[in-house]
């Protein structure tokens, strides 16, 4: 499939700002699965910007606007070619317990993807939940399979119910939330159980398709897991929809938690409020 991508979010001032600081995750990677034909960012009004990648890998642009502005526009083009992503299934044919020993003698490599984040604790209800769905004598595909199921089945997909900054905790009280809350839920299973696992932020079709099911998700980016498994591939779950991720999943950028992935992060000088709107049009063309 081939699908043009548009995401533009626009920060609007109650009065000029004097200074501005923009740190965007917009730039997608080529994989497998994905093809980068073509990626323009875009910051208006156009100021300096630098480029690095960071620690998680993700492409990092860094933009300074030291003059009065009364808004700004990040806008990013992109086209990609998607194919369905080829499951390693020697690796998702073994145990819970074969995967993390052989995956503890790369400890080091993945600490981060096993240990608690700051939007993902790990412990409480997750260790229930791990008990139930990734048993040690569980085979991998169907018990990722499983958990992603329980997710989706036992919470509700509610948009506005909760913010960047709500707890987990809440969430496992209040059984509702977002397509993130989805991926933090998850996350804080497979991580408690010990299974590596991250967060990845990026864009999925939900127009109805001619062919198969409609896609639940927010008209801006979109939330879902990797799972780490032996043989260091890895392998997306989305939650919300219930279903491994296909050629209508495009990834953009990877952490431990929101926080890491956020596709914008900034701030500003002045001595008013301001107004953000995001909107992500997603076409397919072939």
């Amino acid at each position: 499939m081939r699908f043009e991508i548009l995401h533009t979010t626009d920060y609007r001032y109650d009065e000029p700002a004097s200074e501005a600081y923009v740190e965007a995750r917009l730039t997608p990677p080529s994989r497998l699965s994905q093809r980068i034909v073509a990626h323009d960012l875009t910051f208006h009004p156009a100021g300096p910007s630098s480029t690095y990648v960071d620690y998680f890998g993700n492409p990092t642009s860094f933009y300074s606007m030291v003059k009065r502005h009364d808004h700004l526009r990040v806008s990013s083009r992109l086209l990609v070619d998607t194919s369905p992503p080829r499951l390693p299934a020697g690796a998702l044919d073994l145990t819970i317990g074969e995967a993390r020993q052989i995956l503890s003698s790369v400890g080091t490599d993945i600490f981060d993807y096993l240990r608690a984040s700051p939007a993902v604790p790990t412990g409480g209800d997750a260790t229930a939940w791990g008990r139930r769905w990734l048993r040690s004598d569980a085979k991998l595909y169907a018990a990722l399979e499983a958990l992603n199921g329980a997710i989706h089945r036992e919470f509700r997909y509610e948009p506005g119910s909760t913010e960047n900054s709500t707890p987990l905790a809440v969430i496992w009280k209040a059984r509702a939330g977002v397509c993130q809350d989805f991926a933090h839920l998850m996350l804080s299973v497979l991580r408690t159980s010990g299974l590596p696992a991250r967060y990845v932020c990026g864009y999925i079709e939900t127009d109805p398709p001619k062919e198969g099911r409609r896609l639940t998700g927010a008209v801006a980016t979109h939330a879902w897991v990797e799972v780490l498994v032996p043989g260091m591939d890895w392998v997306a779950l989305d939650p919300t929809n219930d279903q491994w991720c296909g050629e209508r999943h495009v990834a953009v950028s990877f952490g431990r938690d929101f926080s890491d992935a956020t596709p914008l992060r900034g701030t500003f000088k002045g001595c008013s409020g301001q107004d953000m709107s995001v909107k992500v049009l997603m076409k397919r063309t072939a």
